[in-house]
């Protein structure tokens, strides 16, 4: 039953990577003010969601859930403290970043 709950947290971790990256290059207009005002430029937001789509294609992997599960997580915190100021819409962020947490401590128990 672990595996299952493991396969469902990368799952949905990783489509919340892949969905934030893919609408940040396809409209990066509705992206941009996400971004800390001192770092708003499009070759910035490009350059996150590539990284946002390694982070996603490293989750689903399995590789290294441990250490996927926590990058995944402090990048999650990262953006609840840069966007502190919109909560009512960051707060999902705080449950994601717990959720992958979630991730790396059951992924290291399973060895995973």
């Amino acid at each position: 039953m672990n595996k299952i709950g493991i396969i469902l947290l990368r799952l949905g971790l990783a489509f919340v990577f892949f969905y934030a990256a893919i609408g940040g290059l396809i409209s990066p207009n509705d992206w941009i003010g996400w971004l800390p005002v001192f770092l708003q430029s499009t070759l910035i937001l490009n350059l996150f969601s590539v990284i946002e789509i390694i982070m996603g294609l490293w989750i689903l992997s399995g590789y290294q859930s441990f250490w996927a599960g926590i990058f995944s997580g402090f990048m999650l915190l990262g953006i609840v403290i840069l966007n502190s100021h919109l909560m009512l819409v960051v707060f999902r962020d705080i449950g994601l970043a717990l959720a992958a947490f979630a991730l790396a401590f059951l992924s290291s128990n399973n060895k995973s």
